[in-house]
């Protein structure tokens, strides 16, 4: 049996692997890692430890004891903040600890968490982004607004869950929606909110192995339902963006279609993502696939998926005091 360490036991991407991990054929051993004793996948694990905030100082410390003791198989990190921490030790720790950690290099951390980046990204590759300005560069945004004209989508650098992305339709509410605010980029409209979708890539070996594109409806900022269907044009350019990015493994890509049918990446992130247990769900577990193909050399084939509605919803659990006080 393996022994699989997952991180982020109270996000929705940690909470989504483990999903993933349960609804696979793997014989696994799970332990979540998360910094609040009351944190559901916790309890949905088979051990649970509690580590500090990543933003702490002793937080390094307290991984590296717990791969010391507990020898995982691999480790999956399922938070965003923990994601540069262990890309900047994944050969250090995998060699030390004898384990695997799915994730892909610094470089490809940073281009993804920062928005503008990213964009700047797929433009040099000819990828099509939406156009996007600094607010303070303003010669840029001249050109944007000239360009692209209105509407315009102001948003954080770095973000996740559209916290802090505002729909602007002329220079008043853009002014309004940049006054007293730092960190923020100014972007092309990239197609109508039925017009989105968000996509997975598995690469290895040089080439992607697999992928996924499901059309999507957000809800604070997280899919609540997703549509999946084969959606062979939009699999071969997220394809094609995967071969520019090279990601060790999975990579998440967000987009939406424009009036004329184009797509226009506006997110990369370098990881499973929200989504990945929806994905299990219509044949793709892109969790089990990659530990398969790390672990036993399993080459990984693109796997039929059903077509059909994914429908998210809230569900409940209850915890005894015993059981916080065992997490803790």
């Amino acid at each position: 049996m393996m022994k699989i360490v997952v991180t982020g036991a109270g996000a929705v991407l940690g909470q989504g692997i483990i999903k993933s991990l349960r609804a696979s054929s793997l014989p696994c051993e799970i332990l979540a890692l998360d910094p609040n004793p009351l944190s559901s996948g916790l309890y949905w694990a088979d051990k649970a430890r509690l580590i500090p905030m990543a933003s702490e100082p002793d937080y390094i410390k307290c991984v590296e004891q717990i791969l010391a003791e507990e020898r995982p198989d691999a480790v999956l990190v399922g938070t965003d903040v923990e994601l540069a921490i262990f890309a900047e030790h994944r050969h250090e720790w995998e060699t030390k600890f004898a384990t695997h950690i799915i994730i892909s290099d610094p470089r490809m951390i940073a281009i993804a968490d920062d928005k503008y980046l990213t964009c700047q990204f797929l433009a040099d590759h000819d990828l099509d982004p939406p156009l996007s300005a600094l607010p303070e560069n303003d010669e840029e945004l001249a050109h944007l607004i000239e360009t692209a004209g209105f509407p315009l989508i102001v948003k954080p650098r770095v973000g996740a869950r559209s916290v802090g992305v505002s729909l602007v339709h002329n220079p008043a509410q853009l002014a309004d929606a940049l006054k007293g605010r730092t960190g923020l980029m100014v972007q092309q409209w990239a197609g109508p909110d039925d017009e989105e979708y968000t996509s997975s890539v598995l690469f290895f070996d040089d080439r992607p192995q697999a992928s996924i594109v499901m059309r999507r409806d957000l809800r604070d900022g997280n899919t609540y339902r997703a549509y999946a269907d084969e959606y062979p044009e939009l699999n071969d350019f997220i394809r094609k963006v995967a071969c520019a990015l090279r990601p060790y493994g999975p990579a998440n890509f967000q987009f939406r279609r424009d009036l004329q049918g184009k797509p226009h990446i506006f997110e990369i992130n370098a990881r499973f993502s929200g989504a990945t247990p929806l994905r299990a769900l219509v044949g793709f577990n892109e969790v089990e696939m990659c530990l398969r193909k790390i672990l036993y050399g399993t080459e990984i084939s693109q796997p039929p998926i059903k077509s059909g509605i994914i429908l998210r919803h809230l569900d409940e659990q209850f915890v005894s005091r015993e059981q916080v006080a065992l997490a803790g």
